[in-house]
């Protein structure tokens, strides 16, 4: 799945420091799983930006991820949520001061701006700004100099990028909250779907995935889609179609060999989290590694896992570096590990690592 690459080395520099020394052209070959940037390379720019994407690409992800939400005029814009107070500027614009609501979003209240009480006009006026300053202190130097991007400019930037690296770059867009942005007249499949189509993309051999936390929705794409699809698999809960349907099911449930024979007659693999391919005991060091990946195989689902990330606050106890949250452990270690469970794909936040841990292994 995995195309052979012409990215010549590199060194990326960042807020005055080093950040990466990119593999050679020859390193990036078709083996090992394929890097998914997180957002983009969000350990290294406000995420869901097109500065984060392109780092991305540049740093060797095979694919860029934008989640997927709407405006209030129905275009889907790249937001990790609908409540944008945490990655925008929103809060200091006094002319959206009473944009402000509390709104009950998948069984839980949030208090916010949401992106659908925004036309796509109004978002643009927008900047992005970094969403965990405290752990990413670095990224906040980028606060305010992006956008919130479209669906439709970060596919126009995988094609520039692809055209200019030599090597194609994909898209793994997530439809976020689908139940919610249905019941407003919202939805987003028929959206994504058209945008697909529009750019050439439904199908077979292209070089996309869709993903989604919800069941209904992949049911539903299921039938318009050519690209494969990915059940979205937390470590607690429910996916929130299932709550609403009074279908007792936990996300638990789609991963024993029953449920992930029913994911693979809608999907083609299954995203899960980390936790649930090898579990962490209650001081967060790892345990023995399940079954999940082996039982995926067994029905004929491909397995991508997320997420990997270099600060300590995220890593295993086992490879911490210090109490530090912010500093970086000893994620190389961590990727070994994974890999030997045989997954065909992992979500980055930093994807030069997860390159150079795979070229290394």
């Amino acid at each position: 799945m995995i195309r052979a690459r012409g990215l010549a080395a590199a060194v990326l520099v960042f807020a005055g420091a080093v950040v990466a020394s990119l593999p050679s052209a020859s390193a990036h070959d078709d083996k090992g799983p394929i890097v998914i940037g997180h957002r983009g390379a969000s350990a290294y720019r406000p995420e869901h930006t097109l500065a984060s994407y392109e780092l991305a690409a540049r740093m060797g992800a095979d694919y860029v991820e934008p989640d997927l939400v709407s405006t209030k005029d129905g275009q889907l814009v790249a937001r990790h949520e609908n409540e944008i107070g945490g990655t925008t500027d929103v809060s200091t614009r006094t002319q959206f001061k009473d944009r402000q609501k509390t709104k009950v979003i998948d069984g839980t209240s949030i208090t916010g701006w949401f992106t659908e009480d925004f036309t796509l006009a109004e978002l643009k006026t927008l900047r992005a700004k970094e969403r965990i300053p405290a752990i990413r202190p670095r990224n906040t130097l980028y606060d305010g100099r992006f956008e919130v991007p479209t669906l439709q400019e970060v596919i126009d930037l995988t094609k520039r990028l692809s055209r200019e690296l030599h090597r194609e770059i994909g898209i793994y867009p997530e439809t976020k909250h689908p139940t919610y942005f249905s019941s407003i007249g919202l939805a987003l499949e028929p959206k994504l779907v058209d945008v697909l189509n529009r750019n050439g993309l439904n199908r077979r051999n292209a070089k996309v995935f869709v993903q989604s936390f919800e069941v209904a929705n992949l049911k539903e794409l299921n039938r318009s889609l050519r690209v494969p699809l990915v059940q979205l698999v937390n470590g607690s809960g429910a996916p929130y179609d299932f709550v609403v349907a009074g279908d007792k099911r936990t996300y638990a449930d789609l991963v024993t060999p029953a449920g992930l024979r029913e994911v693979r007659s809608y999907a083609d693999g299954v995203g899960v989290t980390k936790d649930l391919i090898i579990p962490r005991d209650a001081n967060g060091f790892l345990k023995a590694p399940t079954t999940v990946v082996k039982d995926a195989h067994k029905v004929g689902l491909i397995v991508h896992a997320w997420t990997f990330r270099n600060e300590n606050s995220f890593l295993p106890a086992d490879f911490r570096s210090s109490t530090d949250p912010a500093a970086y452990g000893r994620a190389f270690e961590e990727y070994d590990v994974f890999f030997k469970t045989g997954l065909e794909g992992l979500f980055a936040d930093n994807p030069d690592t997860a390159i150079e841990a795979k070229v290394k292994r």
